[in-house]
């Protein structure tokens, strides 16, 4: 007769099941958006996430005249609202990965768990977007201020070709950690649910995390708590995001934290102040900051060599993921 096997024996070869699977999944997630790109937007659960946003925000922002210096109601409606949100975004991704997880075999679960995974992050886009500018401004600074007009919400009108240049190399680190590194670092931590909330927040926070006006109605008490959240959860990936470029550019960039505090937010300073200065160029927000101010102007090879080194840090956060899946499963099913 066969002896049974021990149970700390049958806990591990489970979790290392389950690893390979999120594992399979992340690289089949990172492979379709590589060779395919985005789904449709009808079919695309952030586009779902922003139309709900939009909806909110459209009736309950104030107009002008009806702003109130502190709206402390205001406040806890858009915490409430978001909320609700978040807590549809997470049930609706706990069932998903539970059906596809405990119902399907390894295989079949890592290919549905990818397809679920590849709408929550976006690398091909954020990198295509941003060298269509540099494409643009070959053509024109008017072509080029269009482009960059669809990754930014600052006022482009005015901005020179260095600025364009600029804004669209800031975007790409910023976005790095947004689009990237974030969501994957929590489907690391919580799976498809920490996914699917923190592309929920992070599309908050960029529909409604906004101080003043915008589009004819005022943000700062409605988005308050939006803004708040994305600072939260994206402050250790913000993090991450710096050391993943440096790995890239096999250097450390000198200075960093005095560079990264010039700018107002908490967290996009870092990546876009770590690029800055591995690539040696001076970024800048005409009025708000200029980082690596002693770089030297950006120049149009500038926006290939930042696409080609946030390329490398992708390659190197989908290794470190993947070891970080295998760690946390076995130390969760460790008896």
């Amino acid at each position: 007769m066969t002896a049974p096997m021990p149970a700390f024996s049958f806990s591990f070869s489970l979790a290392f099941a389950h690893a390979l699977v999120a594992i399979a999944a992340l690289w089949l997630a990172l492979a379709i958006d590589r060779w395919l790109g985005e789904p449709t937007a009808r079919l695309h659960p952030v586009v779902w996430m922003g139309q709900y946003l939009g909806w909110v925000g459209s009736r309950i922002a104030p107009r002008p005249h009806q702003v109130k210096r502190v709206d402390l109601p205001l406040f806890f409606i858009g915490a409430l609202t978001w909320c609700i949100g978040g807590m549809a975004v997470w049930c609706a991704a706990l069932l998903l990965q539970s059906l596809v997880t405990l119902h399907l075999p390894a295989w079949a679960a890592a290919a549905l768990l990818g397809l679920l995974l590849k709408p929550l992050f976006a690398w091909r886009m954020l990198r295509d977007e941003v060298l269509a500018v540099e494409a643009a401004l070959a053509v024109s600074l008017d072509a080029g201020r269009a482009q960059l007009a669809r990754l930014v919400s600052r006022d482009v009108s005015m901005l020179s070709e260095r600025e364009v240049r600029e804004s669209a190399i800031e975007s790409l680190a910023e976005n790095l950690n947004d689009s990237l590194v974030a969501p994957l670092f929590w489907f690391v931590l919580l799976g498809l649910p920490g996914a699917a909330l923190y592309r929920f927040a992070n599309t908050a926070d960029a529909m409604w995390g906004y101080r003043g006006l915008r589009n004819g109605r005022d943000w700062t008490w409605l988005g308050k708590w939006a803004a708040r959240a994305d600072d939260v959860l994206s402050w250790l990936p913000a993090r991450i995001t710096v050391l993943l470029l440096a790995l890239a550019a096999w250097q450390w960039p000198r200075d960093l934290g005095r560079e990264a505090r010039r700018t107002p937010s908490p967290n996009s300073g870092w990546p876009m102040a770590a690029m800055a200065l591995l690539v040696g160029v001076r970024l800048a927000k005409p009025g708000v900051y200029t980082l690596n101010g002693e770089g030297r102007k950006a120049a149009a090879a500038d926006t290939q060599r930042t696409a080609v080194l946030a390329g490398r840090a992708v390659l190197a956060w989908a290794v470190v993921a993947s070891v970080a899946i295998l760690a946390i499963f076995s130390m969760a099913r460790w008896p």
